[in-house]
């Protein structure tokens, strides 16, 4: 927990992407898709930290049910080349499905779980797939603090080394307000433990 807490920190303003499955993954009732994809959105005021000079970053995501756990698959394109990432999921986003600003977000992106690392290529180009449960439930929950069970449905990455933001001034933006960015929480059901 305390190295997720100091690479948070240390992140600081090293905005990438977040986003979540838009319009819903789960259906009608008793419906459960076998797959979605969605778009992940870069934070604007970090565009030209992350991006390629002319060209805009691109960040897609398919998720595929499997019978135990789904697999998220993240492929990234016209990013800086040598760069590294931590991807989380995240209980709160900063951005709406479409990526535009979210009015409810507040600052506090809530639970955030460390999932895996994301490197780009000489090409500014990365991939990453994870396997967890993502389609119907993804949660946490704390029962020695009385945290009831939290849904974090929402994707992000921001940089691994927040030296790879430092030449851009954003070492000491406030990392609550401008770590990540992303999409509309999608109804999620609540589980039961």
């Amino acid at each position: 927990m305390s190295t997720l807490i100091t690479r948070a920190r240390l992140a600081v303003a090293a905005v990438a992407f977040a986003a979540v499955a838009a319009g819903g993954v789960a259906g009608a009732a008793g419906s459960k898709p076998s797959s979605t994809s969605f778009d992940l959105f870069p934070n604007t005021p970090f565009i030209n930290c992350l991006a390629v000079p002319g060209k805009t970053p691109v960040a897609k995501v398919q998720v595929t049910r499997g019978k135990l756990n789904d697999q998220l698959e993240l492929n990234v394109r016209n990013l800086k080349p040598d760069l590294d990432f931590d991807l989380f999921t995240v209980e709160k986003t900063p951005q709406l499905a479409d990526g535009s600003p979210n009015p409810s977000f507040g600052g506090n992106f809530g639970f955030a779980w460390y999932q895996s690392d994301l490197h780009t290529n000489h090409d500014g180009r990365g991939q990453v797939t994870i396997k967890t449960i993502l389609l119907d439930q993804i949660f946490g929950f704390d029962a020695s603090r009385g945290v009831p069970p939290v849904n974090t449905f929402n994707v992000g990455f921001w940089f691994n080394n927040p030296a790879d933001a430092a030449s851009w001034g954003l070492l000491n933006q406030n990392p609550t307000l401008k770590v990540l960015t992303g999409g509309t929480p999608r109804p999620a059901s609540k589980p039961k433990i």
